[in-house]
């Protein structure tokens, strides 16, 4: 049998690695308990600040004022914090001595890297009280100390379990509330097995998502997963320290904090050190990545090097009508950052010409303005100064924003000027633009040479970005396209036998595509055969969201009229029972297009918008008009991306908008997951661009970006082939989901795999099959459940039909399932046997899924409704009337399968009613986490008063208790424990001697079963 490193070898050589050479770590075995950590941090801070204490130390009172600044009530205020005033953070005393006033004192310099005031020490072994039924007195394995606060920890496991398991861990101590007090502060989590190495910002346990954990790379993009090497690249120092103070970002509207992932931050230094040789330069960073993101991070650390006066970051009106002002707003909440959002120039001039270094966010219609204003003051000073402005320009969308004559004439004007663009769709040669004179036709030629790239397939390949799943549907058949043209050539000598799919497809006249009973088609497959796509399974409030793109703006709003006339029951299509049965609103659909005044169409247009905002306005409870369209655009924008918490709730949520153009670009939705185009195919860099709004990272369950198209799809199907060679650099074949065929097919040979093992669920004996025919079992099942779930995704799939199909029935799969999950559980029992790299342990079944109401989705509403930071707590917008009704309806709904949990739900969120500002900055999941413990102990606790049996035994069967085993592990310590002469003393109907052990059990069972399961049941 394979014999693997232990854990505590894979501890003590990390830290032996971090310590070596030439590195500033300190290893500091003295440090096992919160006491001493606050001692120590004392000290630094004491040694750190001599010049402000002027050699009067604190006193006990005083440095309970710094404590409890530092016990942070989430890693986001933390973050907030370490942000500090000009980038140093600091914690403020009032000094007993009334004479000394009141001082600040410093505690981390975000730029102070391995010098000045800036220590970094090792800890392991941290002991961490235990708190819980369940609970331990926990060890934690590394955490990493910058000037005595933990800001890293590293949760190891050997590499006989995956480093998902230690994810897992990380996120049982966030439940169990371990990371409080002096652990407050972390910003960062690492987990590994050794061979396998991730990280991921911190955040509560219902906000860390597999999904986010990161792998590192290379500058190369080469992996790097090994924990010693992962630990020389991103634990040394000054990485480490520029990991968690400059390489970080918090998010406003998130609440949340954010770490750069490998291939921003080499984008990040790329730059940087191209502007030291003052080269210009573009960025290629495939749509999806968070290219906004670097590009504000790149603009904001330009300001750091000296030779740089300004930095402009340009945006054109579209995007600032959209995502990008709110991103930067949301990312500069704590930052020297001036977005320039009013129309007045004047105020624009004064801020370049102003001394102050600060990064500016324009359009390049006021640049337009600057550059006219000026043009008539040659000579002067101001001009002068204007011109030679040692500027950097940063252009995120660098070709939509900005076109190639217009950047040639501001580097006209602004001769010092330095241009780094950032683009997930390049021009290059083979798309070049049309020769306009010498003007740049690609974005080499445009921007200078390329400082970094990561494509679709290499983020693919780190699941930065997710692949995607293409289908191309026709609403008609290849006989009725032949009647088609037929008809319409009927003049003509068309041979229509002669002629290729592909030409049949380019000689339809598109008023095809226009007709209602092709629309219906697209609705029907829409509304009634996208439910997986659309993430019904997930439950209300998990579900997806959509975009359908058409050929113009009156086809748009034909779509939504009709889909107006389905809701209403006036239209032959009708929504199915099964779409109804998990979101009876569905679908709550908007429309968002561009309303020129000048064009002839204007007036019409805006008559159908005027509609289309009354249906939102009645849908939301909003008041949009035609002169607030654009508040109406951006509120659409965020109730499509649910970024923000109060989209959480599904009373506030949109399934589907309608677009031709707006949102195909530049737009962030993670919780989108498809996207319909009932259109012609679009360039190369226009399709790459629109497929790229659906393939954004969100939760576990969303596999791919997902695009069904309903016109031509022999030529769509070209056209996206060609465009993904194009951007995936060789690696198309990486970034496409399988076919419908290639899904059903091994869909077919996983059935056939499982039959040769084991033909029914019936022949399956748990008890008397070997562990090697378990694993084969095991190793089937899983296969059979990946292939299930990946073909239930393809409009093709009825699940109607499944047994005629492919000869399984759903009543099997699920029998099928009971059984893999009795396998894996005797399994469990032997985890030496376990050792087989084709059998996950730690998989999560997706094809079967149960209707329970989700727990976490209902601790979220009730999350909306708490007070937070410095916000006065408004009662008319906490006090949703339709926010609190849902609330209500998902306990009842609760109830009906796990009545115990639920009335802890509802008596905390009853309690949040009356007392909202008792919870303030609370973590609901917490609070309720430490009611479940409470109410489990207490039962366990008079259940051992009632049975005199001794408390602690008790504790130990119930949190170790398995319902599927027979014998339970401590139960036999726990009946020797009893004491009967003690329990029939204080028992008046006691039972007999000879009973007292079977009944002692038997209601020990009841116990478990009743009060103490169904609480774990979430």
């Amino acid at each position: 049998m394979s014999k693997f490193t232990a854990e505590q070898v894979l501890e003590d050589t990390l830290i032996q690695n971090l310590i070596s050479g030439d590195s500033q770590w300190t290893y500091r075995n003295d440090l096992h308990t919160e006491d001493e950590l606050w001692e120590n941090f004392r000290q630094k801070l004491e040694v750190n600040n001599k010049d402000v204490l002027k050699g009067i130390p604190l006193t006990e009172q005083e440095f309970r004022q710094v404590k409890n600044q530092l016990n942070f009530v989430n890693f986001y205020a933390a973050a907030q914090w370490l942000a500090g005033e000009n980038g140093v953070a600091k914690v403020q005393v009032q000094r007993e001595d009334a004479t000394l006033g009141t001082i600040r004192l410093r505690v981390i310099n975000r730029q102070d890297i391995a010098g000045g005031i800036s220590s970094y020490e090792v800890i392991n072994q941290f002991k961490s009280d235990k708190r819980s039924l369940e609970d331990r007195n926990r060890r934690f394995d590394v955490t990493l100390l910058i000037n005595g606060l933990p800001m890293i920890h590293i949760e190891i496991k050997n590499r006989a379990h995956p480093y998902m398991d230690a994810f897992r861990q990380i996120k049982k101590y966030l439940k169990e509330g371990k990371f409080t007090g002096i652990y407050s502060s972390l910003q960062m989590f690492v987990v590994t097995n050794g061979t396998d190495t991730r990280y991921i910002a911190a955040g509560q346990d219902s906000q860390l998502k597999e999904p986010f954990l990161t792998k590192w790379v290379d500058n190369k993009n080469q992996p790097v997963t090994d924990y010693l090497e992962f630990a020389q690249d991103v634990l040394s120092i000054p990485m480490a320290h520029k990991m968690v103070t400059q390489y970080t970002v918090i998010d406003n509207d998130k609440k949340a904090l954010i770490l750069l992932r490998p291939y921003q931050i080499h984008a990040i230094e790329a730059v940087k050190k191209a502007s030291g040789q003052h080269k210009s330069g573009y960025v290629w960073h495939t749509t999806g990545s968070g290219k906004t993101l670097t590009s504000y991070k790149v603009a904001r650390n330009l300001l750091q090097i000296p030779s740089i006066q300004k930095t402009i970051f340009i945006v054109d009106r579209v995007d600032l009508d959209q995502q990008t002002t709110s991103s930067f707003s949301s990312y500069a909440e704590h930052d020297v950052i001036d977005i320039d959002e009013t129309d007045n120039v004047n105020d624009l001039i004064k801020k370049l010409l102003s001394e102050d270094r600060t990064l500016i966010v324009t359009t390049i219609q006021k640049l337009n303005h600057v550059m006219k204003r000026f043009a008539s003051q040659e000579g002067s000073k101001r001009y002068e100064k204007m011109t030679q402005l040692k500027v950097a320009f940063v252009v995120d969308e660098c070709h939509r924003a900005i076109s190639a004559s217009k950047k040639r004439e501001i580097e006209e004007f602004f001769i010092q000027s330095l241009w780094y663009g950032f683009t997930g769709t390049p021009i290059f040669v083979e798309n070049a633009k049309k020769e306009v004179g010498d003007l740049p036709r690609t974005t080499e030629q445009q921007y200078g040479e390329r400082l970094h790239e990561y494509t679709v397939k290499e983020a693919i390949h780190d699941k930065a970005v997710l692949g995607f799943q293409v289908e191309y549907k026709s609403t008609f058949s290849e006989e009725q396209l032949d009647k088609a043209l037929l008809a319409e050539y009927a003049k003509s000598e068309l041979d229509i036998e002669s002629l290729e799919l592909e030409e049949k497809e380019a000689r339809l006249s598109k008023t095809v595509y226009e007709d209602e009973q092709h629309m219906l088609e697209v609705l029907n497959s829409i509304f009634n055969k996208s439910r997986k796509k659309l993430g019904f399974t997930n439950g209300v409030g998990q579900t997806y969201s959509a975009i359908l793109t058409t050929s113009s703006i009156s086809h748009a709003q034909k779509y939504f009229e009709l889909i107006q006339q389905v809701k209403n029951g006036e239209s032959t299509l009708r929504i199915d029972e099964e779409t109804k049965r998990v979101l009876p609103d569905f679908p709550k659909v908007a429309i968002t297009y561009s309303i020129s005044e000048n064009e002839e169409a204007s007036i019409s247009n805006q008559a159908e918008m005027k509609r289309a905002l009354r249906a939102y306005n009645a849908e939301f409870g909003t008041n949009f008009t035609i002169d607030t369209l654009r508040g109406y655009n951006q509120n659409v924008n965020d109730r499509l991306a649910r970024k923000k918490e109060k989209y959480f709730a599904r009373t506030e949520q949109l399934d589907l908008v309608i677009v031709v153009d707006r949102l195909l670009t530049g737009f962030d939705a993670p919780s989108l997951s498809t996207l319909f185009i009932d259109r012609a195919p679009m360039q190369p860099h226009a399709l790459i661009q629109a497929f790229s709004r659906t393939n954004r990272l969100f939760d576990k369950h969303k596999k791919y970006g997902q695009i069904v198209t309903f016109q031509t799809p022999v030529t769509f199907e070209k056209r996206v082939k060609d465009a993904l060679i194009l951007y995936s650099n060789g690696g198309e074949n990486d970034v496409l989901a399988p076919t419908w065929k290639e899904a059903k097919s091994a869909f077919v040979s996983a059935i056939h795999g499982l039959r040769e093992i084991v033909n029914a669920p019936s022949d399956i004996d748990i008890e008397h099959m070997s562990d090697i025919e378990l694993k084969k079992f095991v190793k089937a099942y899983q296969k059979l459940d990946k292939t299930f779930t990946a073909v239930q995704v393809y409009s093709d799939f009825d699940s109607g039909q499944l047994e005629q199909e492919f000869d399984i029935s759903y009543q099997e799969v699920e029998e099928f399932s009971g059984k893999y999950q009795n396998a894996l559980e005797k399994l469990k029992g032997n985890p030496d046997d376990l050792i087989d790299a084709e059998i996950d342990i730690a998989y999560e079944l997706e094809s079967v899924k149960t209707e329970n109401i989700n727990y976490e989705y209902i601790l979220m509403l009730i999350q909306a409704f708490v007070p937070s930071g410095n916000d006065e707590y408004e009662l008319v917008a906490r006090e949703d009337t339709k926010a609190s009704l849902e609330v209500n309806r998902y306990i009842d709904d609760l109830a009906k399968n796990n009545v115990k949990l639920a009335e802890l739900v509802k008596y905390l969120w009853e309690d949040v009613q009356l007392n909202p500002e008792n919870y303030r900055d609370k973590n609901i999941s917490l609070l309720l986490e430490e009611m479940i413990q409470r109410t489990q102990q207490e039962a366990i606790h008079e259940f051992s008063k009632k049975w005199a049996v001794d408390e602690e035994a008790a504790i130990y069967v119930a949190a170790n208790y398995n319902p599927r085993k027979e014998k339970q592990s401590g139960e036999s310590e726990m009946k020797r424990s009893g004491n009967y002469e003690v329990y029939k003393n204080k028992t008046e109907n006691h039972v007999s001697k000879l009973k007292y052990g079977k009944v002692l059990a038997s209601e020990f069972k009841e116990l478990i079963c009743e009060d103490i399961l169904p609480l774990r049941d979430r």
